[in-house]
């Protein structure tokens, strides 16, 4: 196959409405490109495709894509097309087999204690846990998925049924249950992990193949959505069962069980029947545990931490969620408020700040929801939630600030559990159960209040005309303006699901990282028109960006201490987000099933 970059399509009410209509045009570009008939074209792949809104209001589409000719011998029609752009697809498969071999031949005492051993439990059906069990199940082994949360339609009543009433469920919520914490959530793919062995390539395609969008093979910025998410992940659930796995919910993993040499010989499980009466506890004998818990299974750390496994605190990040109009996004991303040909747009920002803190967006989500995504009694955290179509009226992102060990305020390994639990049991006291929210301006005035302003850093003049009144702009339409009026007079409200209560936001985090938020906003200004505006909506706490430990592995993905345990995803600190984690689970899987053979 052929593969051509850089296709550019211009934005606009020419541009195709329909996958039809898009794809006649490609062939006839490539044609152009290549030099040849369009009937010689036999096939089109999209391999990519993102924005190109650099020249505003010119905005194009740029697509990559790969093409198959019919009667033509491809070689010289590349040397014939003497274009930069065109070269031969390189396009190798992801073969599970082909890995497993390699990890046999190349490592030596693959958990020995293991050794044709076919049960293995996985701690987790969150994406690590997910995509680990798939693999195996598929490769002729009988892993045990054991999930301490419900199942993915129970845990959706559960979930619903707390943002409604604010009585929580700390088995089943937004972090525990069927598909992990990514099941209400965005559902982004996009990762920053290099894919050279095509385990990313492969989890896209598991995706689609158990409901997913296609388009999220090559859009730039992938995501599914919760909606369609929770369809996914049972589906995944159902194929890891046909072919010989199993999964148990409301089954938490209470111990890891050892023998005399530390290797795992089992697990001890407390299983319920969604009643909080009944709890019987169980014992799973095994010699593999691959350890896909999520970053909010505090007591799973507390057992890790007695059974002394090697693990170490990490940084992390915390802050807020902030809400603006999707409208005022879309004015600075597209030059428009809306679209009929792009979907509502995203945003990454990051800077640092006059201390050195990293400040940064983070899950972004456009036309999303803020949500109450509590998993413990007493304390309260937010996250951010997109539907598939992602037409909410607000976007929301969090922008949070790097912290480090020195920071938790203890030497303690997981000081940074504590840390976070103590910034949410502020945010829960703060709005009695609520989630918390503050505008911005009153967010920023009541820090100008506590220090002077050239110990903050914090610039009250808007120099940048982050904040400034659109009708200062003679290119601004009267739209355009209102919009940037309503923005600075706060008459936005917030997006959410869960009960939210206006109240004072800025006593939630340190003074010092308060400082570090208003130096990211006041910078975000600068790049985005109107998001340090007073009306911007800030809500918290932020908390669970992602684990505040490391549970240590070696080269083979084993704990350096404990044979026979595998910790993997978000939790054990190897992932952050949906991609990267069931990434991890594959790359797991492969180790694991090497040490089986």
């Amino acid at each position: 196959m052929i593969r051509i970059n850089q296709i550019k399509i211009k934005d606009g009410r020419e541009f195709p409405k329909t996958k039809e209509g898009l794809y006649a045009v490609l062939k006839k570009n490539c044609g152009k490109i290549l030099r040849v008939s369009d009937t010689n074209i036999k096939e089109i792949e999209i391999i990519r495709h993102s924005i190109d809104a650099r020249k505003k209001p010119d905005i194009y589409h740029i697509y990559m894509v790969d093409v198959s000719l019919s009667g033509l011998d491809e070689n010289k029609v590349l040397k014939k097309c003497k274009d930069k752009n065109v070269s031969l697809a390189d396009r190798e498969e992801y073969s599970f087999e082909k890995q497993v071999d390699l990890k046999k031949t190349s490592s030596e005492n693959l958990n020995s204690s293991a050794k044709n051993d076919k049960n293995i439990v996985i701690v987790g059906a969150g994406p690590a846990g997910l995509f680990a069990g798939l693999m195996l199940a598929e490769h002729g082994y009988k892993p045990i998925i054991l999930e301490r949360g419900a199942d993915v339609d129970k845990r959706t009543e559960i979930v619903e049924s707390f943002w409604k009433n604010g009585k929580l469920n700390t088995a089943t919520n937004v972090q525990f249950g069927e598909g992990g914490a990514g099941t209400f959530s965005d559902g982004k793919l996009n990762t920053m992990v290099k894919d050279k062995d095509g385990r990313g390539r492969k989890a896209l395609k598991i995706f689609v193949e158990n409901g997913a969008n296609e388009d999220i093979l090559y859009e730039s910025k992938p995501h599914i959505g919760t909606d369609i998410l929770r369809t996914v992940v049972k589906n995944i659930r159902e194929r890891i069962i046909a072919a010989g796995g199993e999964v148990r919910f409301l089954s938490q993993v209470t111990d890891i069980l050892l023998d005399e040499g530390n290797n795992v010989c089992g697990v001890k499980v407390a299983c319920s029947d969604g009643s909080e009466e009944k709890n019987i506890d169980e014992v799973i004998s095994c010699s593999s545990v691959i350890l896909a818990i999520g970053h909010s299974a505090r007591d799973t750390f507390y057992m890790l931490k007695d059974k002394k496994v090697d693990m170490n605190p990490k940084p992390f990040a915390v802050g807020f969620r902030v809400e603006h109009p999707q409208e005022i996004i879309n004015l600075s991303q597209y030059g428009m408020a809306q679209s009929d040909t792009l979907s509502p747009a995203p945003y990454k920002l990051t800077a640092t700040t006059d201390e050195g803190r990293g400040v940064y967006s983070f899950c972004m989500c456009p036309g999303g929801f803020v949500v109450n995504a509590s998993s413990e009694d007493g304390m309260l955290a937010v996250n951010g939630m997109s539907y598939s179509k992602r037409d909410g009226k607000n976007a929301n992102s969090a922008i949070i600030i790097t912290v480090d060990p020195k920071d938790f305020g203890s030497d303690d390994v997981l000081s940074g559990v504590e840390f976070q639990r103590k910034l949410e049991k502020k945010a829960y006291e703060l709005g009695n159960g609520k989630i918390p929210v503050e505008y911005y301006g009153d967010f920023k005035k009541a820090i100008q209040n506590t220090e002077c302003d050239n110990e903050t850093g914090i610039n009250n003049n808007n120099a940048d005309g982050g904040s400034r009144k659109a009708s200062e702009s003679n290119s601004d339409s009267d739209r355009y303006a209102s919009l940037y009026d309503e923005l600075d007079q706060k008459k936005n409200t917030p997006n959410m699901c869960g009960d939210y209560v206006f109240a004072d936001v800025h006593t939630i985090l340190p003074d010092d990282l308060n400082r570090s938020f208003i130096q990211g906003m006041e910078k975000f200004g600068r790049v985005i028109k109107g998001y340090n505006s007073d009306g911007a909506l800030v809500s918290g706490v932020e908390s669970r960006t992602s684990s505040p430990v490391r549970i240590n592995r070696d080269e083979k993905c084993e704990s350096v201490n404990i044979h026979g345990l595998y910790p993997c995803g978000e939790g054990a600190g190897y992932a952050g987000g949906i991609m990267s984690a069931a990434m991890d689970g594959i790359k797991v899987a492969e180790y694991v099933a090497a040490g089986l053979s």
